[in-house]
């Protein structure tokens, strides 16, 4: 590459650095200590090489089951480039893949030490060759032998358990150390994740609070994925219900609106509190009355965060429930979730 004159000029005027040239006649040159650069647009570095640091790192976790995965540092440095002042930052990734990004994130937080969540989000995909294979054998998708080939079942998942655990599929210590870092793989990550599979709502039975066991895990991401996910037994949906230790709270039936705030005026930190009413005056003299960061109106904020694009164009009374994956650091090892 040829300097440009920006370059040149910044070299010129002492902002740049130097400490001599190479044998080919390049310059190396610097910025100034601690001061913050965007990277260039073309980098030639040894560790994005995908094969080395993408396909066999894939294989020697799992075996030979992803073709292309991106390089693990590749995906780190082009992280760490976007968010390395920022250690409490959210990376989402929409095409997860085999996970190389959640990867990349818990090697980024236990390089330095912070506490960055990634929320990934996957399809269940079998490769063409596979697909083709399972068709001859009378199997079609959604049948559990076409399911578990699938790329989040098959790969992401199995990645993601194997990376923070610090062993391969079969449960052999995972050898060599992370490149740059000689953090050993076999360490594994103070980190937890959390599964979720994608699924289908009716609008009405939302709207009826039918659904709101299957909407909890929405609700807990949507107050910050704080502790583990809230479980409801079998029995029966309760009036109210009151998490500290996920800083939120729901109120099924306004009716017990002031039982619900005098419980709530105990905890002064909530992330989030929801409340069912189709009245929207009623909604904002509750929330009022209510000491939390946000507040939000069931069904109705729900329903319209989640209807896609115009109503001639959206599938008749089917509205997407988007559970992700996702991984935060912990100050402890393990995860009842994995």
């Amino acid at each position: 590459m040829y300097l440009s004159s920006g370059t040149v000029k910044g070299i010129e005027e002492g902002i740049i650095q130097t400490d001599g040239y190479n044998t080919d006649g390049s310059i190396n040159a610097f910025f100034e200590e601690g001061k913050y650069q965007t990277p260039t647009t073309q980098w030639d570095i040894a560790t994005h090489e995908a094969l080395q640091y993408g396909t066999n790192l894939i294989k020697s976790i799992l075996g030979p089951c992803f073709t292309y995965p991106k390089s693990l540092y590749s995906e780190k440095d082009c992280i760490y480039h976007a968010v390395a002042k920022k250690p409490n930052s959210l990376i989402v990734d929409f095409f997860a893949g085999s996970g190389t990004t959640l990867h990349a994130v818990n090697l980024l937080n236990a390089e330095d030490g912070g506490n960055r969540r990634c929320i990934m989000v996957t399809n269940n995909e079998v490769s063409s060759e596979e697909a083709k294979s399972l068709s001859l054998k009378g199997f079609t998708p959604g049948d559990e032998e076409w399911e578990k080939l699938g790329i989040a079942r098959y790969v992401t998942w199995p990645r993601t358990v194997c990376s923070i655990k610090g062993h391969d599929v079969n449960g052999n210590p995972l050898k060599g150390n992370y490149i740059g870092s000689d953090i050993p793989m076999s360490d594994g990550f103070k980190a937890n994740a959390a599964f979720f599979k994608l699924g289908f709502l009716d609008k009405n039975t939302v709207a009826m609070g039918m659904q709101f066991r299957e909407l909890l895990p929405v609700l807990w991401m949507k107050a910050g994925c704080i502790g583990s996910v809230p479980q409801l037994s079998e029995d029966s949906i309760p009036k109210m219900l009151i998490l500290p230790e996920n800083k939120f709270a729901v109120l099924l039936d306004e009716s017990h609106f002031f039982e619900f705030s005098n419980k709530m005026a105990q905890y002064s930190e909530m992330k989030a509190v929801f409340i069912v009413t189709d009245s929207e005056r009623g909604f904002r003299n509750m929330c009022q009355r209510i000491t939390a960061e946000n507040c939000y109106q069931l069904y109705k904020d729900y329903l319209d965060n989640f209807r896609i694009n115009t109503a001639e164009r959206r599938t008749p009374g089917r509205y997407n429930l988007m559970r992700f994956n996702l991984s935060s650091r912990k100050e402890t090892e393990g995860s009842e979730e994995l």
